[in-house]
């Protein structure tokens, strides 16, 4: 059983955190979802749902697996002096560490990603990027990886790139078997990017 440290903080992006925990969640008994967030009480997303917490950063830094959503209250929420040593505490033990839209922008400030390559939401990109300096940012991608670091752009591209680690992980007939059993259109291409041309990136 891999356990996945999905972490959650006041104003979280729905999609960002729900779509790929489909993905993962789905592997049934192989895979263990647990709700991390900086304080024990409920916390609600960006559109009013509360979501339970299932242990806090103080309590363990030894996942499998990292999820870092993003969300418009991401730069806010997440840039503690506490949390950002979690996260880069984390990283160093996790297998594979994923971040969705602007929780990559609080996984570059970590330090981790350093010297990496990585992608961020396109409609966000040029006013958050400067928040991570020492990142190879990719203007135009779905998703990207980086040795065990996979980093995507906005929201719905998250689930794309967690369909990515499945394979990466279990095989690609497992991944492909998620996304049918989701009923998802997987965009297997990591270069497919039509909204960076939207967001005049590219």
């Amino acid at each position: 059983m891999r356990t996945v440290g999905a972490l959650v903080f006041p104003g979280f992006e729905t999609l960002d955190y729900f779509g790929p925990i489909e993905m993962l969640g789905g592997m049934g008994e192989q895979v263990k979802v647990v709700t991390v967030a900086e304080r024990p009480e409920p916390v609600a997303s960006v559109h009013g749902q509360r979501i339970v917490v299932d242990a806090t950063i103080a309590q363990s830094d030894a996942y499998d697996v990292l999820l870092i959503p993003g969300g418009d209250s991401a730069l806010e929420e997440c840039i503690s002096d506490e949390m950002l040593k979690w996260i880069k505490d984390v990283s160093a033990k996790a297998e594979r560490v994923l971040a969705v839209c602007t929780g990559t922008i609080i996984l570059g400030m970590s330090g981790v990603l350093d010297g990496r390559r990585a992608t961020t939401n396109k409609m966000d990109f040029t006013a958050t990027v400067h928040h991570a300096p020492k990142v190879d940012w990719v203007k135009e991608a779905r998703w990207v990886r980086d040795g065990k670091f996979y980093t995507s752009s906005g929201v719905s591209a998250g689930m794309d790139m967690t369909l990515a680690v499945l394979a990466d992980l279990y095989g690609m007939e497992v991944a492909e078997i998620m996304a049918i059993s989701c009923e998802y259109e997987w965009h297997k291409d990591a270069n497919r990017d039509p909204f960076a041309k939207l967001a005049g990136l590219v």
